[in-house]
This record gives structure tokens, C-alpha cells and sequence, in this order.
């Protein structure tokens, strides 16, 4: 999906139902992008929506997408280059209001500790468990959920 059809996405206002759960997946590798969404998969627990994954290239496709809003969970790359997704998470923090919550995928166990300086609620390690990620992303989408029916 494109920026565009993001900023353009019909279930991205409070006001219809029901909607999908939105989840960027930012990666600079195609093949990160598809392993996130394959081990996610479209509908993770049957009493969440479906979910829709927008894609991610670059560090400006994410600030815009995220600056259009609808985005329930946002996963970032920790590896990506030239913007590793901890430093991205870090920015969102800092400038998105509101900003959902962040899952950084890290290059190794050991570094869980970089991804809470990124302010990250979560982190999954490479290789990508297809279980963990999917756990991960469904409490994430929850907790955003019940943030913003409240």
C-alpha cells in the first residue's frame, strides 16, 4: 500500500466500524517486510479485526504514514540502513503525537536494552520467531485498541 492510500484509508477515522488493525512494517529489506507478515498473518486471534499491513521502504515513508495516522502498531527494522529502526523509534517518540505503540526488531537478544533507550514497548530478536512477533504485535494491538476506545 502506498502512502497515499494510507492517508486515504477509509477505517482510519473513529467514526466507522468495524476496521482493521493497521500495522506498519518498516524494513529497508522487502524480505524482513514479508517474513513480519507472513509470521503475523491476517487475522492472529479471532476476536481482534483483521489486520492490514502498510509497508515501509524508507525513514520519510514512515514519518509521513505515521503524520497521516490510522496506524495501530508500528514494527521497525533495528537493521534497516540508512535509518536503523531503533533511531526511527527514538524520533517517533519524540515528535508523533500520540504515537502508537513500537515493536523494534533487534539484531540479537543482548540488544533489548537498545531498544528501550529507542522508548520501543517491544522487542523481538532476528532470527524472527514467527510466535513470539505474532504475540508481540497482537498485546501491542490490544493495549492500542483499548487506549483508543476509551
Amino acid at each position: 500500500m502506498s502512502v497515499e492510500a494510507a492517508a486515504s484509508h477509509p477505517g482510519s477515522d473513529s467514526g466507522s466500524a468495524p476496521r482493521s488493525v493497521r500495522v506498519l512494517v518498516y524494513s529497508d529489506d522487502r524480505t524482513t517486510r514479508d517474513k513480519v507478515k507472513f509470521g503475523i498473518g491476517k487475522r492472529p486471534e479471532r476476536d481482534l479485526p483483521p489486520f492490514e499491513f502498510v509497508e515501509c521502504a524508507t525513514q520519510y515513508a514512515v514519518l509521513k504514514t505515521l503524520d497521516a495516522g490510522g496506524i495501530d502498531v508500528v514494527i521497525l527494522d533495528g537493521e534497516a540502513v540508512p535509518a536503523g529502526g531503533m533511531g526511527v523509534a527514538r524520533q517517533l517518540k519524540d515528535e508523533i503525537y500520540q504515537c502508537p505503540p513500537v515493536l523494534v526488531l533487534t539484531g540479537r537478544v543482548q540488544d533489548a536494552w537498545l531498544a528501550t533507550w529507542s522508548r520501543a514497548e517491544a522487542a523481538v530478536p532476528y532470527p524472527i520467531d514467527p510466535v513470539a512477533l505474532s504475540r508481540t504485535t497482537v498485546q501491542l494491538a490490544r493495549q492500542r485498541l483499548a487506549a483508543t476506545t476509551d
